[in-house]
């Protein structure tokens, strides 16, 4: 039997905070693809500023995922809407990996944040009933793993999804489950805290503001918006260097 109960009214802050990482991932590809197409300098997403934003995006919204496993399932597991997107974040991985695989063949996206997402979500469940406190340790545990778990045991490709290998790999994403599985927990800790300190329920509202429905429309169609925004920028890229030709 759960010792939490959890609001079912949707919580607009959480879909700000989706649409929030939605659009640096938009102007982090729109850069990547300025770069694809030579108008920017080789390396420039690669370092500095723009690395920074990638590496923060992905953690966002690794971090927003852990937060949504609680409060999906921090008062029971409802298995059968549990694999339902199980089975929607992982088809979406397959997908990514296919288009990948066909624009970059060498470089294609193996284990992406859609594919962390998922396996991540698999192993949360194993640790949903643990204690803020304690999810917030294993957090710091996954995150520093890297450092004293690297091994050639790692290095046979089926062992590249931890990220523990010791041979370098070349794919245009990649978040293994160390370390990314730590942001994560880490959102599955805060979930499991704003619950206890009831932030949760004062922060749900079953009738947004207009506004708070406007901008957040995008965090609630996340994963479509991550699948098609990237050949929405190509082909308008693609586009307007034809016309400038």
């Amino acid at each position: 039997m759960s010792d939490v109960t959890l609001p079912r009214a949707r919580i607009p802050a959480l879909d700000l905070a989706r649409t929030a990482a939605l659009g640096a991932m938009v102007v982090f590809h729109f850069v990547f693809d300025l770069e694809l197409f030579g108008y920017v300098a080789p390396g420039t997403t690669g370092a500095g500023f723009w690395r920074a934003l990638a590496v923060a995006t992905a953690g966002s919204f690794l971090f927003l995922a852990g937060v949504s496993l609680w409060l999906a399932h921090g008062d029971g597991i409802r298995w059968r809407a549990f694999w339902w997107r199980f089975a929607k974040v992982a088809g979406a991985a397959g997908l990514v990996s296919i288009g990948t695989y066909m624009a970059f063949p060498d470089a294609f996206v193996f284990f992406g944040i859609l594919h962390s997402i998922a396996l991540c979500s698999l192993f949360g469940l194993a640790v949903l009933r643990l204690p803020f406190w304690a999810l917030g340790i294993l957090a710091v545990a996954v995150f520093f793993a890297p450092d004293y778990l690297r091994s050639d045991a790692f290095d046979a490709p089926y062992w590249w999804w931890s990220g523990l290998q010791t041979v370098p790999l070349r794919t245009v994403d990649y978040e293994p489950i160390f370390p990314w599985f730590a942001p994560f927990l880490a959102g599955m800790a805060m979930g499991r805290l704003f619950t206890q300190a009831g932030i949760w329920a004062r922060l749900a509202d079953p009738a947004p503001s207009r506004g708070a429905r406007i901008f957040s429309f995008p965090g609630k169609h996340s994963l479509i918006i991550y699948l098609v925004h990237q050949p929405i920028l190509i082909g308008v890229i693609w586009s307007v260097t034809q016309v400038l030709r």
